[in-house]
């Protein structure tokens, strides 16, 4: 989740493969439809006027000519736009939580919507619930993290129990509040804290809840890395060939890791940077790493020498 307005778009699980190269299957992109006003997208890409199929179809048929960009961006806008529309259109999905899980987790101020993600996490008073989307990793993550031992070279969102001693209630789990705001042009010391974070986590054994994953980030992760086949429709799997003919073989030990850190590492003056919103994957270390790299470059307007810095890292 990125609190610091821009929506952050989900990675392709691959070094090799940018956000936009997902090989979705049309199922899979298939999202409840919600009208959306004409400036829901108003600053923040992507541009909604490319998502107009009419529009588009009209423009063709007065015998305007797209370029290779041209459909290339639109690609990426269509994808985009599926996968997480507008931040408007997700607050308008999420309802906050309930009165009784509020009460559950000895919560008595009014919650407020964090800005960001999927619209969906909740900060009231000094903690902050969102809605579980996989129970096991919810607490095989809530056992972890509160288990972790303090660094000087990151901090965590502690994981909060109920008044009952559970880490879920209702269908919602909670965490600290942690000081700190994203700084998306610190991408040298986001990289900094994921490497502190995975040292402290590199003993930790596979956790059997990656077997169970069934979304799309999970799908794309497993058809980078070969574990599963490519099942999409035309368009996509002409994005993918080149980039699948680049795959290398990667013969590096694996380890729990932060597979999406770009947006949620948080900064505060006199404190280690902030680790949230931890999708635990099952890959190199330096994995993260180029994927915090990819994601930079990518969306976050970071200079190809970010790539030339950290391409001591193994891979």
């Amino acid at each position: 989740m990125t609190r610091g307005g821009r929506p952050h778009l989900p990675h392709s699980g691959h070094p090799l493969l940018p956000p936009w190269s997902l090989p979705w299957s049309p199922a899979r992109l298939e999202l409840p439809a919600i009208p959306l006003p004409r400036d829901a997208f108003a600053g923040v890409e992507p541009d909604p006027d490319r998502l107009d199929p009419i529009r588009h179809e009209v423009a063709l048929a007065d015998g305007q000519r797209d370029s290779h960009a041209d459909v290339l961006q639109r690609r990426r806008d269509e994808l985009a736009y599926r996968l997480h529309a507008s931040p408007a259109c997700w607050q308008a999905r999420v309802p906050g939580p309930p009165d009784a899980v509020l009460a559950a987790f000895g919560v008595t101020d009014n919650p407020a919507v964090l800005p960001g993600g999927k619209g969906g996490t909740w900060r009231a008073g000094q903690l902050v619930l969102k809605p579980v989307e996989l129970l096991a990793e919810t607490l095989w993550r809530s056992e972890v993290l509160t288990g972790l031992a303090g660094s000087t070279g990151f901090r965590v969102a502690r994981p909060v129990r109920t008044l009952n001693g559970a880490w879920v209630a209702q269908g919602w789990e909670a965490c600290q509040l942690v000081a700190g705001e994203p700084d998306v042009s610190r991408q040298d010391d986001v990289l900094r804290a994921g490497i502190a974070f995975h040292a402290a986590i590199a003993d930790l054994p596979r956790p059997a809840f990656l077997d169970l994953r069934d979304d799309p980030w999970a799908y794309g992760d497993h058809v980078a890395w070969q574990e599963l086949p490519v099942h999409a429709c035309p368009a996509a799997l002409e994005l993918l060939a080149p980039l699948s003919r680049a795959r290398r073989p990667v013969d590096l030990a694996s380890q729990v890791v932060h597979g999406d850190l770009p947006g949620n590492v948080l900064f505060a003056g006199g404190l280690p940077p902030a680790i949230i919103d931890w999708p635990a994957y099952w890959r190199p270390a330096s994995w993260a790493l180029a994927v915090t790299v990819a994601d930079a470059l990518c969306w976050y307007g970071a200079s190809p020498d970010l790539a030339a810095r950290w391409s001591h890292q193994p891979g």
